[in-house]
């Protein structure tokens, strides 16, 4: 029997996030990014995969820029500051170890008001 999906949450104006799988390690979230919108730089002690499943980034990771489209990935290590710009609509896969319990709570909250 699978879990009932995590509600999609705006990040930001034109970026949301939707949690996919979460266990006492990692966890997993899809994102759909639209064409325009900017993450601003952030860090957190989690570490950090994104695969691009679909459109273009533009990462900028520790102040150098990465442009990313389908098929790449690239690995965010713990405190590493980073933003995204979006250049085509997008969605990625991100994957955080350890989980990021701040998103987990917000799942739960959200979804709390939802039923």
């Amino acid at each position: 029997m699978s879990e009932p999906a995590s509600p999609w949450v705006q990040m930001v104006p034109g970026i949301h996030r939707q949690t996919i799988a979460s266990g006492p390690q990692m966890m997993q979230m899809q994102v759909r990014l639209e064409r325009g919108s900017h993450l601003p730089e952030h860090h957190h002690p989690h570490e950090q995969l994104t695969y691009v499943i679909s459109g273009r980034l533009r990462m900028r990771l520790g102040g150098v820029d990465r442009e990313l489209g389908p098929g790449q990935s690239l690995y965010i290590d713990s405190n590493v500051p980073h933003a995204v710009d979006t250049l085509e609509d997008a969605l990625v896969i991100d994957t955080f170890s350890p989980p990021r319990e701040d998103l987990l709570a917000q799942d739960r909250e959200l979804s709390a008001v939802e039923s």
